[in-house]
């Protein structure tokens, strides 16, 4: 099962220093990506979410439940899908281009369409059923109810007779 992490992680470098050009190269190119697509959320991703598209997350907890808002801009609760398997919550959709234009030429297209999915792993026990989901103005807002802690019970060991 491939999850993604809800915490942003950039490139990571070796850490053992290499004299060859071509590996000294690759460093300047990634670097000179990561500032480019900085602010593009569309474009962070290179290659390692297939070419999806990866919508912003924040991930809030307290005492009684964990709370997941993703920013899905123009997308309404039917373009919206959210799943619960095996522990793992994952929100997954599609943002459809509009083609209505017959006479336009386009000079720049910043606007990103096309797939998204997040799989987030959510504590033992959840209750599936009492998940809560609502979309308006583009954010998405997921209310999950923790699961009651554990309680341990004593258990008395008696002597075979």
């Amino acid at each position: 099962m491939n999850l993604k992490s809800p915490v942003p992680v950039g490139r990571e470098y070796a850490a053992t220093v290499s004299s060859h050009p071509l590996v000294s190269l690759r460093r300047e190119v990634e670097r000179l990506f990561d500032g480019f697509t900085r602010g593009f959320p569309a474009l962070t991703d290179f290659g390692g979410n297939g070419g999806k598209l990866l919508p912003s997350i924040d991930v809030t907890e307290t005492d009684k439940e964990i709370e997941i808002t993703a920013e899905l801009p123009g997308l309404e609760e039917k373009d919206v899908q959210i799943n619960v398997a095996d522990n793992v919550l994952t929100i997954r959709g599609e943002k459809k281009a509009e083609k209505e234009e017959k006479d336009k030429n386009y000079r720049l297209i910043e606007r990103s369409y096309g797939s998204f999915e997040r799989s987030l792993e959510l504590p033992n026990g959840v209750n599936a059923d009492a998940i809560r989901a609502n979309i308006a103005k583009g954010v998405l807002k997921v209310t999950v109810p923790k699961p009651a802690p554990a309680q341990t019970k004593k258990i008395e060991v008696k002597s075979a007779a």
